[in-house]
């Protein structure tokens, strides 16, 4: 079934209304769908890098607000849809752990685990469920959401084709290293 919905993701890069989907996609990935918009955002990238930062933003902005749903789903409906969500991704151990350690660093769990292949959803539901400081989670959402699709959009409009395969086969990996490097950055910053 996964990957029938994948496909169907993909057919959508190259509809009329590509752009809508995009946005579509990114939203409801946020709280709810298991397929990443990056789905779309790669063919769409490839196939016209002209509007590929456009791409990115649509992706980014979307995802935000679409976060928004998840937290919401966190905060009002965790005890009913929020675990019924959790459980159909099988991350009740996983979320169990993450609700502990989220109120002391709910801000920076945001932002370092929204750039990575952990389901975003899970991250905007416990921001949610462990009430995360609304003005926090977005900023953080931005920043980590923002990160994730600009750094995927830029390899793809540097690289170009050969820089597909890759991607998606190794999304993780290179937000993880990047994240890396973004952190070490900030550390070498502090020292100095």
């Amino acid at each position: 079934m996964l990957k029938r919905i994948y496909d169907w993701t993909l057919r959508l890069a190259g509809h009329r209304h590509a752009m809508v989907w995009l946005a579509l996609v990114s939203f409801v990935e946020s709280s709810v769908f298991p397929i990443p918009p990056d789905a779309l955002l790669i063919p769409m990238v490839l196939a016209r890098r002209e509007r590929a930062w456009q791409y990115a933003a649509v992706c980014t902005l979307a995802s935000v607000i679409g976060g928004y749903l998840g937290y919401a789903i966190g905060y009002f409906l965790f005890e009913t849809v929020g675990r019924w969500i959790i459980a159909v991704y099988h991350l009740e151990s996983q979320f169990t752990g993450f609700r502990d350690t989220f109120n002391h660093y709910g801000g920076w769990i945001v932002l370092a685990k929204g750039m990575t292949p952990i389901p975003y959803k899970l991250i905007t539901i416990a921001a949610g469920a462990t009430r995360l400081d609304l003005a926090t989670f977005t900023v953080a959402s931005i920043g980590a959401r923002g990160m994730r699709f600009f750094l995927v959009t830029g390899l793809l409009w540097w690289f170009g084709e050969p820089i597909r395969d890759f991607i998606e086969r190794r999304l993780g990996l290179v937000t993880v290293a990047f994240l890396l490097l973004l952190v070490g950055g900030f550390l070498i910053l502090k020292v100095l």
